[in-house]
């Protein structure tokens, strides 16, 4: 799974270095360094939709109140089980 974050000028403002910090750390929490894959780019042109992040193909806006809300429903609930081999 692809995570990307807007850190542009007006989502720097709105707050996407908290939502960056915070991503990593619930992805590192949940052990998923290995199947999240975490970046950010520059303008996503939904400047005024808060901190524009998308999830593989899917825009999403979040801020740092919601970002935890939004990992448990957008990124947790959405990765398959891993495979234990079993």
């Amino acid at each position: 799974m692809n995570v990307t974050v807007c850190i542009g000028s007006s989502c720097h403002i709105k707050g996407s270095r908290q939502v960056v910090g915070s991503l990593q750390r619930l992805i590192q929490d949940n052990g998923l360094g290995d199947r999240v894959e975490l970046g950010g780019t520059f303008c996503m042109g939904q400047c005024q939709k808060g901190v524009c992040v998308t999830v593989d193909d899917s825009f999403f806006s979040v801020s740092p109140e919601t970002v935890e809300d939004f990992f448990n429903r957008e990124i947790l609930a959405k990765l398959p089980p891993e495979n234990d081999g079993e």
